[in-house]
């Protein structure tokens, strides 16, 4: 396993194909501060232009907490230029997890609050254990949403339960989210990482280039009609059926052994 320092506050470890994302802020649980935000937007960078990273699972390495969000205190001793000159470094933390190219799963646990939920949101899947407490509190200290929640809790929970929560600004804990979908898998206690990285090891084995063009279909796709859905299926398809992933996935079929994936 080989590990790569991205600034003082992220670190990403290699497991074969599958990268892991972590966040390594554990004396302020994590908090995103514009420093972690610009080091979070180098490593999506990274692995977005690695080849060898089918699958990236994004941790925390804080025993009591995934992310609670943008770092208060920091933004506390700003003035409003400085919270203007801060918003796109910001933004493009979220965004780079976001627009991973491959697929990315978010293992969970503890506290999961405002841009530190977002940041989970921003991945595929969510696993999380039984410790998880998540939620989108921003109203409360007037603000609103701004990694993404306002987007993407729709896209999972419907419009009507995305706006209770975020008008509420409640905080769930690990069974009813799981019950709402909040998260994806509930797992037991201590076991987010490990399940994560397990499920990522699976996902890792199948072809890179139909990895990255199905999550491209899904992205794409989501809340268009189905007839321009269909047509961004197909664009997909076309990317995978003249590569030799598929020439060589359909080879090793027919031969009854293990793909070899060349990964173009």
């Amino acid at each position: 396993m080989s590990e790569e320092r991205f600034g003082e506050f992220v670190l990403v470890r290699r497991h074969g194909y599958v990268a892991e994302l972590v966040m390594d802020r554990p004396k302020a649980m994590n908090a995103v501060s514009t420093e972690m935000a610009r080091s979070l937007t180098g490593a999506c960078a990274a692995l977005a232009a690695d080849r060898d990273a089918r699958v990236v699972v994004l941790t925390s390495s804080h025993e009591r907490a995934f992310c609670v969000g943008a770092d208060l205190k920091e933004r506390n001793s700003f003035s409003d230029a400085d919270l203007r000159r801060q918003r796109p470094v910001t933004r493009a933390a979220y965004t780079g997890v976001l627009e991973l190219p491959m697929p990315s799963i978010a293992a969970v646990h503890g506290f999961a609050l405002g841009g530190g939920f977002e940041l989970a949101l921003s991945c595929d899947l969510i696993v999380a254990d039984r410790t998880a407490v998540v939620g989108l509190p921003e109203v409360s200290v007037g603000v609103i949403p701004g990694g993404g929640g306002t987007q993407l809790l729709p896209r999972r929970v419907g419009a009507a339960r995305a706006a209770e929560l975020i008008f509420s600004a409640r905080r769930v804990e690990a069974a009813e989210a799981a019950e709402l979908g909040l998260v994806d898998r509930l797992v037991e206690e201590g076991r987010d990482r490990e399940e994560a990285l397990e499920l990522a090891a699976r996902i890792a084995g199948n072809s890179p280039v139909g990895l990255r063009a199905a999550k491209r279909a899904l992205r794409l796709g989501h809340g268009l009609d189905l007839r321009a859905g269909l047509e961004v299926e197909d664009a997909a398809w076309r990317t995978v059926a003249f590569s030799g992933d598929r020439a060589e996935g359909v080879a090793a079929f027919n031969e009854k052994r293990k793909p070899q994936w060349p990964g173009e």
